[in-house]
């Protein structure tokens, strides 16, 4: 009995030992290019087919394994602002004049009653976001799409003493952005998914406690 309530909780501090980031970009990070017959080409006097690239083809990525520098340069900035009043108020009045004075003698005599109410609302709200990311890296094409265009994924990973660093970065290329060096910004990948997340003490130590979120999740106040 003891070793079936023993191996739960092994489980649960093995699984709270793992320091990689989980990861939304596209699997896998990386791949090998898928290898490709060879065509026999005719040698010159000059110019040998078996070991020499074609006299036209560039070094632009193009093929499964294949890889490509992207520049990373994310700049996003966004703000809002609202502001609200409402004001409303009203009054009612009423009185006992001198003819219901006569009939209902003076009972009533002097008595007036009055009512007033008065509601005042106001909102202001206002919010703002500013991002910059920058960096370059390296990724590789996992797949080649039928239209030609690129899925490229990548990773990169620094090591600082007890610290951790991922930078991520996937998405769909279009081989006709890319330029002569091999480069493309961020900013012409589609469904780009770029990440960067640490691992080590100081990020466990801003993450509050799986006891502190559970009590937080289910207090009424």
């Amino acid at each position: 009995m003891k070793r079936a309530v023993l191996i739960p909780v092994l489980l649960a501090g093995l699984a709270a030992c793992q320091t990689v980031p989980p990861t939304n970009v596209h699997q896998p990070m990386t791949t090998r290019p898928a290898p490709r017959p060879e065509q026999v080409a005719g040698n010159g006097s000059i110019y040998q087919g078996a070991f020499s690239r074609p006299l036209f083809e560039d070094r632009r990525a193009r093929y499964v394994g294949d890889t490509l520098t992207i520049a990373i340069t994310e700049s996003t900035s966004a703000s809002t602002k609202s502001n609200n009043k409402l004001d409303r108020s009203g009054s009612i009045s009423a009185s006992v004049d001198t003819p219901m004075r006569g009939v209902l003698g003076n009972t009533f005599e002097g008595m007036s009653l009055g009512a007033k109410n008065a509601n005042n609302f106001s909102g202001k709200g206002e919010a703002a976001n500013n991002n910059v990311f920058t960096g370059t890296m390296t990724a590789t094409v996992i797949e080649v799409l039928p239209n030609g265009n690129l899925l490229v994924s990548g990773e990169k990973q620094v090591a600082i003493g007890h610290e951790q660093e991922y930078v991520r970065v996937s998405g769909v290329v279009n081989p006709s952005w890319v330029d002569s060096t091999n480069t493309i910004p961020s900013s012409k990948i589609a469904d780009a998914r770029i990440e960067y997340k640490s691992a080590g003490q100081i990020s466990d130590a801003q993450v509050m406690g799986w006891l502190a979120r559970f009590f937080l999740s289910v207090m009424p106040f």
